[in-house]
């Protein structure tokens, strides 16, 4: 997957804007105000959400040394998954779909998209 292909399958996503909190060097797509996903502009890695732990453990013991807990956020179920690596394309696009989905689950129904 490329970073092109990344970006376009996050913004598709509905309700889902583009922020760049920390500048450039960081998208961070949102859904009602929250981040479902942290790209890395250089290309390397997406900061994404699992729907526990356990299931964030799940996946980097499926990938181990590939798939590692996010800096900083990690311990809450947030994964980082290599954008161009031995993931599948397939697998990626689950795991943005998997945090789009939680993320939007803890929402205020008010604050979900249609």
């Amino acid at each position: 997957m490329t970073l092109d292909e990344l970006i376009d399958y996050c913004m598709a996503k509905p309700g889902a804007e583009e922020t760049y909190p920390w500048g450039d060097e960081e998208l961070v797509p949102k859904v009602g105000g929250k981040a479902f996903a942290f790209i890395w502009m250089q290309g390397t890695a997406v900061g994404l959400r699992a729907s526990s732990t356990a299931v964030a453990k799940e996946w980097r013991d499926r990938y181990p040394g590939v798939i590692e807990p996010s800096a900083y956020i990690g311990r809450h179920g947030w994964n980082s998954v290599p954008i161009a690596g031995p993931v599948p394309d397939q697998e990626v696009r689950e795991l943005v779909d998997m945090s789009y989905d939680t993320v939007v689950s803890r929402l205020p129904k008010s604050k979900r998209p249609v």
